[in-house]
């Protein structure tokens, strides 16, 4: 075990649960946060500072859960794990916190009145996870995503003082949209790592791809280290044959994703100048994705498009031209 939160189970763990004040429990949550930097991302800049600390406190909960589900390398040990993580939410909502991110996360609750299941939620499909590597269909695939995705948004809308039906289903397309954009630019690793293909089999289908014959065309090209020695090389065999058919079936999934996005953006004139910023940049941001995976031609099996620091600085610069004017 590797993750920085793992490595921490011996003295925040199951058997063993070290105690916190609460100022200790807030400390440790922003040190997590900023540990996690490249997850929390730049647009933490921005938010209010009366926010900062409840949105530290959201974030740790996240985190641990999806280390524990992902990190272990174990499916059987991050399920107990996972049901562990219930039993301390179990006390949280109990008034009675052990762990430190929920004697932290407590009093963010208490203060915002935030409901659990979005909590549940989470760690629903952390669990999910472990059982489930395949999708039949792009249904199904969303129907992952309200609980993958949909409770961090309307976390964040508790936060902000927003609890209406209208803000949460716009905030949900956004959160699918994300999640899916990071599915559709993770599809190689996903299979290297987690051995998790989001891809649906009934999208695939339709272009001709074969799911399993893509992931064993992805392990053979892994394993004869030709994309590690030489990125720019032509792909093997297995791959040259796949890729029209996974081009055009990522970029069906592509088109399925924009809506989401351009839906989304019908919730920032809806929430306070303060945290509209960062809801605009985590939706840019997500554009940009898409736009990265256009330009490979949707071969993400072979290139990983990302946001460099440059793409993030000029959205950050968008975002504040815009502010500055008045248009954000």
């Amino acid at each position: 075990m590797t993750s920085l939160t793992l490595d921490q189970l011996d003295r925040f763990g199951p058997s063993h649960c070290e105690q916190l004040t609460y100022e200790q429990a807030v400390d440790y949550t922003r040190r997590l946060t900023r540990g996690h930097y490249e997850n929390f991302t730049v647009v933490s800049w921005f938010l209010p500072a009366r926010l900062r600390g409840d949105f530290a406190n959201v974030y740790a909960f996240c985190r641990w859960a999806d280390d524990l589900g992902d990190e272990t390398g174990d499916h059987e040990r991050s399920l107990e794990l996972l049901d562990w993580w219930r039993t301390e939410l179990d006390r949280c909502y109990r008034d009675k916190p052990r762990h430190p991110v929920f004697v932290a996360l407590h009093r963010t609750i208490q203060e915002h009145d935030i409901p659990r299941k979005p909590f549940d939620d989470l760690i629903d499909a952390f669990i999910q996870d472990q059982t489930v590597t395949r999708y039949e269909t792009f249904e199904q695939l969303l129907d992952y995503c309200t609980r993958s995705a949909d409770p961090v948004g309307r976390l964040v809308l508790y936060l902000c003082g927003y609890r209406d039906v209208e803000r949460q289903q716009l905030s949900d397309a956004t959160c699918t949209a994300l999640q899916l954009a990071n599915f559709w630019q993770d599809v190689r690793r996903d299979i290297l790592e987690r051995d998790r293909v989001y891809i649906p089999a009934d999208v695939a289908a339709r272009h001709g791809l074969e799911i399993e014959l893509m992931v064993r065309a992805v392990h053979l090209d892994a394993d004869s280290g030709q994309r590690a020695q030489c990125s720019a090389c032509p792909p093997s065999l297995g791959m040259t044959v796949l890729l029209p058919g996974y081009q055009a079936t990522l970029r069906e999934l592509v088109e399925h994703t924009r809506p989401l996005f351009q839906r989304g953006r019908r919730l920032w004139p809806l929430v306070d100048r303060e945290v509209r910023l960062d809801i605009k940049l985590f939706t840019l941001g997500g554009e940009g994705i898409l736009r990265r995976i256009e330009r490979l031609n949707y071969n993400t099996l072979q290139h990983r498009p990302s946001l460099g620091k440059a793409a993030k600085i000029a959205l950050m610069l968008r975002g504040v031209a815009g502010k500055l004017v008045g248009f954000v």
